[in-house]
């Protein structure tokens, strides 16, 4: 593993279209024109979909690190604004009516609690038979969102006051690094894809990741750039805290089975011990407090956990069902690389 990951604000290049929701908006922003935006409109686009997915990510990376050659004016763009907000709509509008609902945020993460203290899914899978090249693709799709780590969940900071804030901002505090960026999540996590091959540049696996996995972080930052949907932000971040810990640990099995250097754990360790703790400080601290004081956001609080659950699941699925037929799980499969061997006893 290299010491000195290159951690420059280098933005990703634009990534190729998958339909022509995207290819109106990449083609926007790499000539500079409006033109292609005019009259688009999601129509019957599946909200699912690579199309939508792709443009919506596209769209909600102009306020993290943007892209290369892009002017960064584009990001409050009026004209591509009102062609994000109709993909938002309809993307929304397809997860409330895949989720249950309800106004229970404590029977709903309580449900977390027990499905993720089953060692199935993707990580008991790695760690009980999956391969080498399974594991680095599971790595891959994570990139997208843990390149990022924790920054979706700071747009939530200015919407809440009181304990819930505070409470917020200590757990996030954590996520960057508790003020060291050596022990940023974010870091950690690139050390890890440098220490299994894998190219740990921002937003480099973007062309390769399906729909399925754009899905679980376009949520993040639909929920997080909008006042109203705070209380979702707040129920995601809570259950996927919940959930970390038991497949955090799988991992680690996972790495040490495979032969991964020791140093590739670093970053599943530290959620681990970490999330252990988030877990009740968001739990009680932040959605608790909320619900106090803000009764009417619980059922937004329910959307964010079973909102998390259900594009988890889909992920998890597709990542197995693609596994099990012996086919790479991205859009084109990785370059091949030699699994390491088995670690000293």
């Amino acid at each position: 593993m290299i010491s000195n990951i290159d951690e420059r604000t280098v933005a990703p290049a634009l990534p190729g279209t998958r339909g022509p929701l995207s290819e109106a908006i990449i083609t926007a922003l790499r000539t500079g024109s409006l033109d292609p935006l005019s009259g688009v409109g999601p129509a019957q686009a599946d909200p699912f979909g690579e199309d939508l997915q792709l443009g919506l990510y596209v769209c909600y990376e102009l306020h993290y690190r943007g892209f290369d050659e892009v002017d960064s004016g584009w990001e409050w763009e009026p004209e591509l604004l009102r062609v994000r907000r109709l993909l938002e709509r309809r993307f929304l509008s397809a997860m409330r009516a895949a989720t249950s609902g309800g106004d229970d945020a404590d029977a709903a993460l309580d449900r977390v609690v027990l499905e993720t203290s089953d060692a199935g899914g993707v990580s008991g899978y790695l760690r009980d038979e999956g391969e080498w090249w399974e594991l680095r693709e599971f790595l891959a799709h994570r990139s997208l969102y843990h390149l990022k780590e924790a920054d979706p969940h700071a747009w939530v900071i200015p919407r809440l006051h009181g304990r819930a804030k505070a409470s917020l901002v200590a757990v996030e505090f954590d996520e960057f690094g508790g003020g060291r960026a050596d022990r940023m999540h974010s870091r950690l996590f690139a050390e890890l894809m440098d220490g299994v091959g894998l190219d740990p540049g921002y937003g480099r696996y973007l062309d390769v990741v399906p729909a399925v996995t754009l899905a679980t972080v376009n949520m993040m930052s639909l929920f997080g750039l909008h006042r109203a949907l705070r209380g979702a932000l707040v129920g995601h971040f809570a259950a996927a805290e919940i959930s970390t810990p038991p497949s955090a640990q799988r991992m680690v099995e996972a790495l040490d089975r495979m032969g991964a250097d020791p140093r590739c754990d670093e970053f599943f360790t530290e959620h681990i011990e970490a999330d252990a703790v988030h877990e009740q400080v968001l739990r009680h601290d932040v959605v608790g407090d909320l619900i106090a004081h803000e009764p009417d956001l619980a059922a937004d609080v329910v959307l964010g956990v079973q909102v998390t659950e259900m594009l988890e699941g889909r992920l998890g699925r597709h990542l197995l069902a693609q596994w099990s037929a012996g086919r790479s799980s991205l859009r084109s499969a990785l370059p091949s690389a030699r699994a390491p061997g088995p670690r000293d006893s």
